[in-house]
């Protein structure tokens, strides 16, 4: 899959996800991606059966599996910093 497929031809975010039991990933998402996930993960039913509770999301830095049931948070981290001089 071309990366202008897979992060929607925008500007990628850095988004953390948090599971129950303390793990975190980052991953890059599209504007897109992140809404799709955020809804998915609103409009789980936390007691549905065990294949109900899988997404597949594509990121820029691949395919991932999350059982939506265990996520527990979904942020998108701040703009990055820059470090130096900006051009003026």
């Amino acid at each position: 899959m071309a990366e202008d497929e897979t992060n929607g031809g925008g500007e990628s975010n850095r988004v953390e996800i948090g599971f129950d039991g303390g793990q975190v990933m980052v991953a890059r998402l599209s504007a897109e991606q992140l809404d799709a996930l955020k809804q998915a993960v609103a409009s789980t039913d936390k007691l549905a059966s065990e294949a109900g509770g899988w997404y597949e999301l594509e990121s820029t830095d691949g395919a991932i599996s999350l059982d939506l049931r265990k996520v527990v948070f979904v942020r998108r981290a701040a703009a990055s910093h820059t470090i130096g001089f900006s051009g003026a």
